[in-house]
């Protein structure tokens, strides 16, 4: 569980490089696996008029803090069979991936890549890094793997766990892309 502080550093960090590719401010974030919206008030915090949109699979949380939190039932491999704007500037999936199975991931990052507009915020411990805490049900997987999910579902990695649709590489400066890319990039204002 990361600390208060952390978390609004997380935040801050994922809203910054999202409003940086937008170029504009981030108007609307959907929180994968958002547990009580731990998320929700250190960004509105930071934008009051974000549309935030939790989803989280516990029908506790929905019932104690839906209505007040703006979160709904549903898992990260079936948020397309929920009624979700199209599309949104900035996706969080925090402390989620690493306990699926390869199907629920692939079918979820799928989701993710058709949804998003801007940047996705996708951490996931892998089988080379330090864990402390509940790691029973955690998935160990080597890091190549997550990244073969990644590019498999069309995600390319723009540093410190944020990706953005590979076909949106072109708006990023060349040392901003992955090494793999050829997009040719725009020029920045």
């Amino acid at each position: 569980m990361a600390t208060p502080a952390e978390r609004r550093r997380r935040v801050w960090l994922a809203l910054a490089i999202a409003e940086y590719v937008l170029e504009r401010p981030v108007r609307d974030v959907l929180d994968v696996g958002c547990g009580e919206a731990l998320w929700r008030a250190p960004i509105r915090a930071l934008h009051p008029r974000i549309r935030y949109t939790g989803v989280d699979p516990s029908s506790y949380v929905v019932r104690r803090f839906g209505a007040s939190r703006t979160i709904r039932q549903g898992t990260l491999e079936h948020i397309d069979e929920l009624k979700l704007r199209a599309a949104y500037d900035l996706i969080v999936c925090v402390d989620v991936l690493h306990f699926l199975s390869s199907a629920q991931l692939a079918r979820g990052l799928a989701s993710i890549a058709a949804r998003l507009q801007g940047v996705a915020y996708l951490p996931a411990f892998t089988a080379l890094d330090d864990v402390e805490g509940d790691v029973r049900t955690m998935r160990r997987r080597a890091p190549a793997w997550y990244r073969a999910q990644f590019a498999r579902a069309g995600l390319a990695p723009v540093g410190l766990d944020c990706y953005v649709r590979r076909d949106t590489l072109r708006q990023l400066a060349a040392l901003e892309r992955p090494a793999v890319s050829r997009a040719r990039p725009v020029q920045r204002r």
